[in-house]
């Protein structure tokens, strides 16, 4: 790492910057455009009873890639998962746009899903070893940027390409794309980032064991959400056998304490989840809401969320201002408050006469808030973090963000679809509006209210976030010793990976997929 004091575009950091920062603007590109065309592609392939199944399908399998990246990055460094990562996305994007069936394109969210997992924790490593810590948040806050443009453009091109070519052509087109990102980052990260931490030291095996977890917690996740969207008295034996092997693998791979909110490292971990579970349950379903309740194109649908995208930027960079450092926690919490306030928000556009605007401006302060809070979480688990456990540790973020995914889709898409949910309308336009007279509204409810309940919980997770850091300088000279906090919880004894965050799909900087 080089210690010039210049920025993110400095010369030593220029090239590495922009290329990582394309990486996450062909995400976030993915996630606006995919987010528009999935309530059509849903339609046309008679799966809108499993629409919950094409986004949680997707954070299944990243659960099990952000554990490989973890463990493959802070052995042999970062390249070879974000490359692989990478060409595992464009795939899922193709087999995705060519499904001929329901479960085949859920199939196809599965393989991206594994691509992102890698491609997330990746970049989290690539932070942690390139950057002084004094620039860390303002890398961030170019990740979240990188959202402004896809999240104006993306749902326009999208919902045109889909009203007109068709919504195949949104998926199959997208990993033309990612050319560009591998051309400007792979070089760079080869010269600033790769290899080892310690070149000289031996290289350590996997650890089998947190691979055995790590699928552990796909299987389960997988078993609860089938569950989940399958309301027979036979599905208790799916739900409990997937509870079964979900705990023990949740516990053993998540820094110990982070199911009471312990202070510190613990607590973060906990925040990213709950903060971007609730926020991609509830924005999962927004434009479906809107289409089949309200009438509106695809494109209105996707475009009512455009505004996000800059007021998540904001968030972010407010966040990242050298003045704000001392009000971290207190910024946190208020983001959540305006998550929650979003999500109540959105489903009062259910009563006719509430003008569909709402959602838009409603939605850009829970954007706000979230990119406060997700770039923190972000800034909090690399400076709690020893170089040499940068990625097992931006992993148990990731865990946590995913998996929380996961679960709160799984339960607001069991909710969604035990009130009627999966019989909505269908289409746009006139055809939308007659379909929306047939359909059950409180499936959307029962969706968003619980989701604003569980930001809200955030909130006071929040208030936990302070914990031990580990200087720089230490951490690099002495990276095998374990730093605890003052509560005893070992710092470096933390295994687990990461988010984009997205993600739709989480990208990396928490956004949902985005």
């Amino acid at each position: 790492m080089t210690d010039d004091t210049g920025g993110v575009l400095s010369k030593p950091y220029r090239a590495l910057s922009i290329g990582i920062v394309s990486v996450v603007l062909l995400i976030a590109f993915e996630a606006t455009a995919v987010g528009t065309a999935m309530p059509v592609a849903a339609r046309e392939l008679d799966g809108v009873s499993l629409y919950a199944f094409a986004f949680s399908g997707y954070f299944t399998t990243s659960l099990f890639g952000m554990v490989l990246s973890g463990q493959w990055a802070d052995r042999r460094g970062p390249l070879g998962p974000l490359a692989t990562g990478i060409a595992l996305f464009a795939a899922g994007l193709l087999l995705s746009g060519t499904a001929g069936a329901m479960w085949l394109f859920i199939a196809g969210r599965a393989v991206q899903g594994l691509g992102g997992g890698l491609v997330i924790v990746g970049l989290y490593v690539i932070v942690s070893r390139a950057y002084p810590e004094h620039l860390r948040a303002s890398i961030m806050a170019a990740f979240a940027a990188s959202w402004v443009v896809p999240s104006v453009v993306g749902p326009l091109i999208s919902g045109s390409v889909t009203e007109h070519l068709g919504w195949r052509w949104v998926f199959v087109g997208i990993p033309v794309l990612v050319l560009a990102p591998l051309a400007l980052a792979l070089p760079a990260i080869r010269r600033t980032a790769s290899g080892p931490v310690d070149p000289d030291a031996p290289v350590a095996a996997f650890d089998r064991r947190r691979i055995r977890l790590a699928l552990g917690i796909s299987l389960g996740a997988g078993l609860l959400q089938y569950a989940g969207q399958d309301l027979r008295w036979l599905s208790l034996l799916p739900a409990v056998v997937g509870g079964a092997v979900l705990v023990p693998a949740v516990l053993g791979l998540l820094p110990k304490g982070t199911y009471r909110a312990a202070r510190g490292l613990p607590s973060v971990v906990l925040l990213r989840g709950v903060a971007a579970g609730s926020f991609v349950a509830a924005e999962s379903f927004v434009p479906l809401m809107l289409v089949t309740q309200r009438g509106l194109s695809p494109t209105m649908a996707g475009l009512s969320l455009a505004v996000g995208g800059a007021t998540w930027a904001l968030g972010s960079y407010v966040q990242s201002r050298p003045r704000m450092e001392p009000y971290r926690a207190r910024l946190v919490a208020a983001g959540m408050v305006l998550v929650a306030a979003a999500i109540l928000a959105v489903p009062t556009v259910l009563i006719e006469s509430v003008p569909v605007w709402i959602v838009g401006v409603a939605w850009g302060f829970g954007c706000f808030g979230m990119g406060m809070v997700i770039a923190s979480t972000s800034v909090l688990l690399l400076r709690l973090s020893a170089p040499a456990d940068a990625g097992s540790n931006s992993a148990a973020l990731q865990i946590s963000d995913g998996l929380s995914n996961v679960l709160l889709l799984a339960a607001g898409g069991a909710a969604f679809a035990a009130l009627g949910g999966g019989t909505v309308g269908a289409g746009h336009g006139a055809d939308a509006a007659d379909g929306a007279a047939g359909s059950h509204p409180a499936a959307f409810v029962a969706v968003f209210v619980p989701m604003a309940v569980v930001a809200l919980v955030g909130a006071w997770v929040g208030t936990r976030l302070q914990g031990p850091q580990v200087p720089e300088e230490a951490a690099a000279g002495d990276a095998a010793v374990p730093a605890a906090d003052e509560t005893g919880l070992v710092v470096t004894d933390v295994v687990t990976d990461v988010r984009m965050d997205v993600l739709s799909d989480t990208a990396p900087d928490g956004r949902a997929e985005g």
